[in-house]
């Protein structure tokens, strides 16, 4: 009956959203792997695109690694034997060779066609279609199963439909323009080389790489290849109007694909081995990928979809086969934190860092300043271990880069409030901050504006808001970005709301109380997924007491414990976390300090940054609102930021000064020009 049940809902929402497509036939510029939203599979929401969340608001599927191996080892006398990488394990699909209830082995297909289930998500991902799912829509299918007659045949409907889904996807895939001509001789490599005016390159990498040029719009194009050698999207490289070149990656977000160039070799004879096969320098850029093509190193040069903005899993099984990786990032602190979160995500144990200092260049500027020779650049690659006990000369080059990358270090920018920039001097990964204030003073719209600011400068945000609802919260942030109510400008909602969908906030379909555990489970799956740089958590005294066992707890030790596991994930996961905390009830005439933050001291000892709304308007004639730093661990200074709230924008961004005394309304942090797409620009 429940294999009934299962496959009637599961059919009626296939029904229901090939209809839905069917009456919807336009296309977007996104990469999407699915014709259809969302299908119920399993009493789940089953949705091809694993990294967002489902709909329904249901957590990750949370699956231990001991659970996978069992059972994939367990079907390995019908599939044959699989293979674990360091971060996904390799087997052949089982819904494509294997029909439930058939004797013996049942592949026929001389192409065994392959997945790669992520050994931290579960997400597998299917070598042949690029379909990206979740473990327990395929768990299933692993024989051997319940060989009942009934069962056998519902697995059977169940695998057909399976099947006519996955075939939607084939093909839906970005190809290089039509109208672009593979360079496959090494003189139109020149002449596209002579174009953009890299002189450097050498014109043998474009036709190693496959680039096609496009000369009307003088633009190169790069493919994008997956684990099986097929073009899933690609890279443009063009000049800009200030001479500057733009790349631009298609899709725009979550490619499965990478770019691979195989250096140059040694000359060292035939006995020489060739490592170009198990060693990989990862790149963030083309140009960096082409100006290591020019340099005989025995490995191969791998440059990633998205640059520091993001590592897709679907992008893994690819790197599956280097056993060593070599990370050569921008020389700066970003690529520095972005190159440690990618390592965890890759394998710490097999990973190499460049030490993003001055004399360690990227590869294309090595390349023009010829000051340093790449070789030996990729030398001093060191790896980062875990110990416990270090020395100041394994520590000697991270403090030379703070040291020369000192505006870096002290964090993101804030541009809707300089007086913040002043104080904190910019927001850093890898810290606590905590805010509090009176009921009603403001803190959910002040932290979206200040989340909102960090957000359009690349920030990924994960929203946890358990009281208000994410559609209240949606329209506040959209709000706040385009200056003025959109109500009464309806027609140009579609507008700001594309340009609002390409920012990198994500929210928490939490409502209500719910338990840390739970919690904590969602957020550390953002973080792996969408590499979340900044979590806000509103308010923390939603997860305190929800469970029967709990209300035997001291409700002090349990925020204290909650605290804590914020702590210890703000600090390993290089993430910064902002908690909202409801102060102590205290006289309306007294001012709020971080004695008066609920609970015990915990909260203020462990914050490394402390905020407090303090509104005294209702206690004074000329009563203000302010934000007090009242802790801060990084440089020590404290103030106060004035909060004067604009209601059209629901902003409490800083006016600037005009030259006359007044204020410059133009520059209170809404941004009305028409939004358009950012390019990853590189100077020469």
């Amino acid at each position: 009956m429940l294999v009934k049940r299962l496959l009637c809902s599961y059919t009626k929402a296939l029904n229901r959203s090939h209809r839905v497509s069917c009456g919807n036939k336009t296309t977007t510029s996104d990469y999407h792997v699915t014709t259809c939203d969302a299908i119920m599979f399993s009493g789940r929401c089953f949705s091809s695109d694993a990294n967002h969340a489902p709909d329904d608001g249901q957590k990750p599927v949370t699956v231990s690694l001991y659970h996978m191996k069992k059972i994939i080892k367990g079907s390995s006398t019908i599939l044959g034997e699989a293979f674990e990488g360091p971060t996904c394990i390799q087997t052949v699909c089982p819904v494509c060779h294997i029909v439930p209830g058939a004797e013996g082995n049942n592949i026929t297909d001389p192409i065994r066609r392959k997945i790669f289930v992520n050994k931290t998500t579960g997400n597998f991902t299917c070598s042949s279609c690029q379909y990206l799912g979740r473990w327990d829509h395929i768990e299933k299918f692993f024989p051997p199963y319940n060989r009942a007659p009934k069962t056998v045949q519902e697995l059977r409907k169940l695998r057909d439909a399976f099947l006519e889904l996955k075939g939607e996807h084939v093909g839906a895939v970005h190809a290089v323009p039509g109208d672009a001509i593979l360079l496959d001789s090494i003189d139109e490599a020149r002449e596209a080389i002579r174009c953009l005016h890299l002189e450097n390159i050498m014109p043998e990498t474009l036709v190693t790489v496959k680039a096609h040029w496009q000369h009307e719009r003088q633009e190169l194009f790069i493919p994008l290849v997956d684990v099986e050698d097929r073009t899933i999207g690609y890279k443009t490289l063009r000049v800009g109007s200030d001479g500057e070149i733009c790349e631009r990656t298609v899709p725009e977000a979550n490619a499965s694909g990478l770019v691979y160039l195989r250096c140059a070799q040694f000359n060292t004879g035939a006995k020489a081995k060739d490592q170009s096969q198990t060693n990989a320098i990862l790149v963030l850029n083309v140009l960096d990928l082409l100006a290591l093509g020019s340099v005989k190193l025995n490995a191969t040069a791998v440059c990633l979809p998205h640059g520091l903005k993001a590592l897709p899993q679907q992008c893994l099984p690819g790197l599956e086969r280097f056993q060593k990786l070599t990370l050569w990032f921008n020389y700066d602190t970003a690529g520095w934190d972005t190159a440690r979160n990618y390592a965890k995500k890759l394998d710490e144990r097999r990973c190499l860092f460049v030490r993003p200092t001055d004399q360690h260049p990227t590869p294309y500027r090595a390349l023009l300043e010829a000051t340093t020779e790449p070789k030996t650049i990729l030398s001093k690659a060191q790896p980062i271990l875990h110990q416990s006990i270090t020395t100041f000369r394994a520590l000697r080059q991270d403090v030379l880069s703070d040291l020369q990358n000192i505006d870096k270090v002290q964090g993101v920018k804030w541009k809707r409030y300089p007086t913040l920039n002043k104080l904190l001097k910019g927001h850093r990964k890898g810290e606590l901050t905590v805010l509090t204030g009176p009921t009603g003073c403001g803190k959910t719209t002040f932290m979206s504006d200040y989340s909102l600011d960090l957000a359009q400068q690349g920030v990924s945000t994960l929203w946890g808001s358990f009281e208000i609802r994410n559609t209240r919260l949606a329209v506040t942030l959209l709000r706040q970005m385009v200056g003025r109510p959109l109500d009464v400008n309806l027609t140009e909602f579609e507008q700001w709301a594309d340009a609002f969908e390409r920012l990198p906030i994500y929210f928490m379909t939490f409502h209500g109380q719910q338990p840390i555990k739970i919690v904590m489970e969602a957020i550390e799956h953002a973080q792996y997924v969408h590499d979340i740089q900044h979590v806000i958590i509103d308010n923390l005294q939603f997860m305190m007491g929800v469970l029967d066992e709990a209300k035997h707890l001291d409700r002090y030790w349990k925020q204290d414990a909650i605290i804590a596991a914020f702590r210890t994930f703000a600090t390993k996961r290089n993430c910064h976390v902002t908690l909202v905390i409801h102060p102590r009830k205290e006289r309306d005439t007294d001012e709020l300090t971080t004695s008066s933050i609920f609970g015990g001291a915990k909260a203020s000892q462990e914050a490394d940054n402390v905020l407090i709304i303090q509104d005294k308007r209702l206690t004074s004639v000329r009563g203000k609102k302010y934000l007090q730093i009242a802790k801060n661990r990084y440089s020590g200074d404290l103030g106060i930021l004035p909060l004067d709230f604009d209601k059209a924008s629901l902003s409490y961004a800083q006016r600037k000064k005009k030259p006359d005394g007044g204020d410059d309304e133009a520059s209170t942090g809404s941004n009305e020009s028409s939004p358009i797409d950012r390019t990853v620009r590189r100077a020469f």
